[in-house]
């Protein structure tokens, strides 16, 4: 008898870990589908033809909807299915865009009732930009004040970042705060570039020294 006890344990342990393995299983699934939406949102934004960049990340939305059913609790799915949704209405522009900002917005503000910090940031200036971009009320829910409290809310998570003072930066040339669009258009220029979105980011540096020359 003494000899079974060690199997005996190792089968117990074997049947309790295969939930377990079955729950790491599932994540490294979910992670992977995470990261492949991400390295294409940021390939269409920053090498796709800008004629062609609406229907690709039209697709792209689509695909990261079943995503987001299959992980609603995810805060990283959801801030990167709102940046998708986000990417879209501004290629989309006009009232075509208006069906993929409100969603975005839905998800973002849902992603940060998960995780106040808003994956590093990323769904705070997302809402900026949404809230600057939209129309107001009644087509829309645009808004400059709640536009300028979202972006303050990444600036306290992230204040050197490139996409954060770019964007804070255009919303504050377009209120006519050229003083504070000057300095976080340079903050966007001098910023330090993210390693798993450096493209965009470049991007988005260079904007920012379009922005700057004008101001």
């Amino acid at each position: 008898m003494l000899r079974r006890k060690p199997f005996a344990v190792a089968l117990c342990l074997a049947l309790a870990a295969a939930p377990l393995s079955q729950v790491l299983a599932q994540a490294q699934e979910w992670e992977d589908e995470l990261f492949s939406l991400r390295h294409r949102w940021e390939r269409i934004t920053t090498e796709v033809a800008p004629e062609r960049r609406e229907a690709a990340l039209e697709s792209l939305a689509e695909e990261s909807a079943s995503l987001a059913e299959s992980h609603p609790q995810q805060s990283r799915v959801l801030v990167w299915r709102g940046i998708i949704l986000a990417s879209h209405a501004r290629e989309a522009g006009g009232l075509a865009a208006l069906g993929s900002a409100k969603e975005a917005r839905r998800l973002l503000e849902r992603a940060v009732e998960l995780d106040p910090e808003g994956h590093n940031g990323s769904a705070w200036v997302t809402l900026g930009a949404l809230y600057h971009r939209a129309p107001g009320w009644p087509v829309a829910f645009g808004d400059a004040e709640t536009a300028d409290q979202m972006f303050r809310r990444a600036l306290a998570i992230r204040p050197q970042g490139i996409d954060v003072n770019y964007y804070y930066a255009a919303f504050l040339d377009d209120e006519e705060r050229r003083g504070q669009a000057r300095e976080h258009a340079r903050r966007a220029v001098d910023g330090q570039a993210r390693e798993a979105r450096r493209a965009s980011d470049e991007v988005l540096r260079e904007k920012a020294r379009a922005l700057l020359r004008g101001l």
